[in-house]
């Protein structure tokens, strides 16, 4: 069966796109952990506290990419976890 789909016309549209504040392009990772998440239990709240960490240490965080509180907070779980 053929495609009737005309990809030239929606690479072009695609092209043309004008992304504003209020219609950011879609980030696959928030997708993803959306479906993920689907099913669980909800996630606990968080707190916002001041951690004075060294500075070799927050930036090897950092240079992960993105997300470096995510991590530093699972770094401190699995301590928690494997503590117990």
């Amino acid at each position: 069966m053929k495609s009737k789909t005309d990809w030239a016309r929606l690479k072009s549209d695609a092209d043309n796109v004008k992304l504003t504040l209020e219609h950011p392009e879609a980030d696959v990772k928030h997708i993803v952990r959306g479906m993920v998440r689907k099913g669980l239990k909800p996630l606990p709240a968080k707190a916002s506290i001041s951690l004075r960490v060294d500075q070799d240490v927050l930036e090897w965080f950092k240079a992960q990419g993105a997300g470096y509180q995510t991590r530093i907070n699972t770094v401190l779980r699995a301590f928690r976890d494997a503590s117990v």
